[in-house]
């Protein structure tokens, strides 16, 4: 007698095309189509955790760069003379410093000048 193991199977069938919900066409109706949109979901997904942690980064970068500048300083002697003042805010932080608060960002400049001459003449 042939044995097909059928409520693994349906419930295994039933919990991919779940995941495939909101697909398009056969993508969310077919199993072997849902499958394969399925796994292409999840690469996609897994690879793209990566890539948003490095594209927010960029983001807050350029935010810090442009109001840094508007300071007179670059980002890269701002970051400096903030390492040097020993002020540990991150990235994220400080972007958004940048954007909504002035009065505090420009307070951050200044620590990060006085840092950089404190660096420079020490």
């Amino acid at each position: 007698m042939r044995v097909t193991n059928a409520p693994a199977s349906r419930k295994r069938r039933k919990r991919m095309l779940q995941a495939a919900k909101g697909f398009r066409a056969r993508r969310s109706k077919l199993y072997r189509y849902a499958s394969d949109a399925v796994d292409h979901g999840r690469q996609y997904s897994y690879r793209d955790r990566k890539t948003k942690k490095r594209n927010f980064r960029a983001l807050w970068q350029i935010r810090i760069n442009a109001a840094a500048r508007a300071a007179g300083l670059t980002y890269s002697r701002f970051m400096e003379g903030l390492k040097a003042a020993k002020v540990e805010l991150d990235r994220k932080m400080l972007a958004e410093l940048a954007a909504t608060d002035a009065p505090t960002f420009a307070e951050l400049v200044r620590a990060a000048k006085t840092g950089l001459q404190a660096k420079t003449n020490g």
